[in-house]
């Protein structure tokens, strides 16, 4: 039986939500890591949205793999849906991705990836433009800024670099 593997790579590297049995940092190529989708629940609503991380097309991401027991498996899938999809903003896709462990296996893993034709898809906006949205929304789930900072920390501490979360975290920090 193959093993289920989740790739996250925004609030799930740091509030996964469902048991595992083995978390690795891991890469995925084809897609990147960007604050592109309007959110309309979790950090902002349809009048005040906010801007939450989809993996948009190109370049490379590194986040985190996480090994499901088989038992687990319809749970989690169903926790994650629930999750992920209450726009069905994200595609949900199984991906190959290489883990960052001493051996470097690939495996096959469970991606929500951004759906560029979705209304809530905001594509690459300036910098400026991304704070503004951040700094003022707030959804069920939190605020905005508080989701930006806990990726950005949790990117850090994997040794993960990107300017532009880096910038934005200190503009939302001060």
């Amino acid at each position: 039986m193959r093993d289920l593997w989740i790739f996250g790579y925004g609030s799930l590297i740091w509030r996964p939500g469902f048991p595992y049995e083995q978390v690795v940092p891991a890469i995925v190529h084809g897609v990147h890591r960007s604050l592109c989708v309007y959110s309309w629940v979790h950090r902002g609503t349809q009048d005040n949205p906010g801007l939450v991380f989809g993996l948009d097309k190109g370049g490379a991401c590194i986040g985190m793999a996480f090994k499901v027991a088989p038992e687990n498996w319809q749970n989690t899938l169903h926790y994650l849906r629930e999750r992920e999809q209450q726009t069905m903003v994200y595609l949900e896709t199984h991906r190959s991705i290489r883990l960052l462990d001493d051996e470097g296996s690939k495996v096959r893993a469970v991606t929500f990836v951004t759906d560029r034709k979705h209304k809530q898809y905001a594509g690459a906006l300036p910098l400026k433009e991304q704070l503004q949205i951040v700094k003022g929304a707030k959804g069920l789930s939190g605020a905005n800024p508080e989701y930006v900072i806990n990726t950005y920390t949790h990117m850090k501490e994997m040794g993960v670099k990107d300017q532009n979360v880096e910038w934005l975290a200190r503009q939302l920090s001060l």
